[in-house]
């Protein structure tokens, strides 16, 4: 895995190298995945710009949380442009009540799994979320980056999604899915000093944050049994054909 190491984030890498079935693999400088970066110290941020060239965040938490959390120190960089989609309803955040139905309705949806059912949940009830998150990658004038709070759940499924567009193997898909679990300890100290999500992160015990290999190959396994697929859901979502060869260009290192 390809980590960057910073003083204020510590989930974030690039998800260059991974192989594809064609024999190649994606490439290094075009998509990053990280945690919050409201603690990025002002050498994170010149590493990120100067040295990254970093040109696009995909910002997939609520407005919720970011007004909670407040600016974020590369909000005051006129050239790396924000864009907002959140994969889950505000009102899931809103109240304990709300939270407790959002988790009842991720059960629901698949009982073998809350975690999967919780992704399953995003993809049934904010498509045009990461449909919009997958076009902002595919424009980024430079190095895009998403993330959410942790960089592993709502992360997850968009950066599995624009890695199966690019052609990666699913095995590898899954594996770049399940390295957070290597930082797990220090995203949930991060997350447990934070106002927004301390009170939330302890409901659960540490491992129950862990993210698991099996989680991600469910969810694949249900996008296939569900929607022929994630290209035939993006078809179905309004992502079109050239937007998939578009994606896919700039991840392999052909646009």
């Amino acid at each position: 895995m390809m980590w960057l190491e910073l003083e204020g984030a510590v989930n974030i890498r690039d998800v260059g190298g991974i192989p594809t079935g064609d024999g190649g693999s994606t490439t290094a400088g075009r998509l990053l995945r990280a945690d919050n970066l409201q603690n990025l110290s002002p050498s994170d941020v010149s590493y990120l710009v100067d040295t990254v060239k970093l040109t696009t965040v995909v910002d997939l938490r609520t407005l919720g949380e970011i007004t909670s959390e407040g600016p974020a120190p590369l909000t005051r960089v006129a050239s790396v442009e924000h864009v907002h989609h959140s994969l889950v309803p505000e009102r899931a955040w809103d109240t304990p009540d709300a939270l407790l139905a959002r988790r009842r309705e991720e059960q629901a949806q698949h009982q073998g799994d809350r975690t999967c059912g919780a992704y399953l949940g995003y993809v049934e009830q904010r498509p045009e979320s990461i449909v919009g998150a997958l076009r902002a990658i595919a424009s980024a004038k430079g190095p895009a980056l998403v993330h959410c709070a942790a960089g592993k759940d709502r992360t997850g499924v968009v950066v599995a999604f624009a890695l199966t567009v690019a052609g990666a193997l699913r095995e590898h898909i899954v594996a770049d899915y399940a390295a957070s679990g290597e930082r797990i300890e220090a995203i949930i100290k991060r997350l447990s000093a934070s106002r927004t999500y301390a009170e939330d992160v302890a409901r659960i015990p540490i491992d129950g944050h862990r993210p698991l290999p099996e989680t991600m190959a469910q969810f694949l396994d249900q996008i296939d049994l569900r929607y022929d697929g994630v290209h035939c859901w993006l078809d179905r979502n309004g992502f079109t054909a050239s937007e998939v060869a578009t994606l896919r260009g700039r991840l392999r290192g052909q646009a």
